[in-house]
């Protein structure tokens, strides 16, 4: 990359607390990221924004917050730059006409924020539409169903990579997973509406300008290139769960699976990683530890053996 050039990051971490949807590893899983951007890739502290509910956060990640966020990014990015997401908290999917998932249901996949106010895999198809040339933007989301989270991304990774693996003592984990029955109910309870439809609760509790695109009576879909500069790393295939780990309330150790994974990755490889090594060698890492969930990756060919968030080989010590 091109000195001068930005890079740009999102970090959004919900550990929805106080909640029955309460997770622990989430907003660990973004600071730890905000280290590693900042003293390995080259990532200015000023141009990483991070969003958690933490107690006394002064900007929750609520569907808004996060959109504007994104956008924001978007909005600043010039031909050359590098921008970055990485959530961590739950996901969820819910039906639609458009898609099959591996188990053959058709579905959309979205992201949870605190709010519950949906963020879709259209939404951020759109945010990769608006990029300009040259720039690329990496999503990592530590998440259930997050297989497929940018829509029609090309699967260079997925469930026809799936390899056996052992089955994880559950005592520690929990699944970053709220059902479409859970969230339905959730949603009914806060808007009141009688309707199987998610977008019709989202639109009553947010209105129709502060809700996915997915949702709007305007979206359309239009056609997508044939090759973009999104990439995904998603901690799931689309129909499986990812795992919020806690280690017990005596060592505070809790953290998501896939990006505790992608930690151990980036901490045994010091030199440069491709995106297709990383997500093979973090499912690795997962298979090692048991768990069953099987990363996946999502970009165009060209991305696929590129490296992470390009970055630059680190100087030679003359120590």
């Amino acid at each position: 990359m091109e000195e001068g050039k930005k890079r740009l990051a999102t970090l959004v971490g919900c550990n929805y607390p106080n909640t029955p949807h309460e997770l622990h590893g989430c907003i660990n899983d973004v600071h730890a990221m905000r280290e590693v951007l900042v003293r390995r890739f080259g990532f200015h502290p000023r141009d990483v924004e991070v969003l958690t509910d933490a107690p006394r956060s002064k900007v929750l990640p609520t569907g808004a917050n996060i959109r504007r966020a994104l956008a924001t990014m978007v909005d600043r990015a010039q031909p050359g730059d590098v921008l970055f997401f990485h959530y961590s908290g739950h996901g969820t999917w819910f039906p639609s006409t458009g898609k099959r998932a591996g188990d053959g249901r058709q579905r959309d996949e979205a992201i949870v924020p605190c709010d519950f106010n949906l963020i879709t895999d259209v939404d951020f198809r759109h945010l990769v539409n608006r990029l300009p040339e040259g720039a690329s933007f990496t999503i990592i989301s530590d998440s259930c169903h997050s297989g497929g989270l940018i829509d029609k991304e090309k699967e260079q990774i997925g469930p026809s990579s799936v390899l056996p693996t052992a089955a994880k003592d559950s005592s520690s984990q929990v699944d970053k997973a709220i059902s479409f029955e859970s969230l339905l109910a959730h949603l009914t309870f806060l808007s009141g509406i009688d309707s199987p439809h998610v977008g019709e609760h989202l639109s009553g509790l947010f209105g129709a300008e502060g809700v996915s695109a997915k949702f709007a009576a305007a979206f359309e879909r239009g056609k997508m290139p044939l090759a973009d500069e999104g990439i995904l790393l998603s901690g799931c295939q689309a129909n499986e769960t990812s795992a919020d780990m806690c280690q017990g309330k005596d060592t505070g150790r809790a953290y998501g699976a896939f990006s505790n994974a992608i930690q151990m990755v980036l901490k045994e490889q010091e030199g440069l990683v491709s995106n297709r090594e990383l997500v093979t060698r973090a499912r690795e890492v997962l298979r090692r530890q048991g768990f069953s969930q099987h990363p996946c990756l999502y970009s165009s060919d060209e991305n696929t053996d590129a490296t992470f968030l390009w970055q630059r080989p680190r100087p030679r010590s003359t120590m």
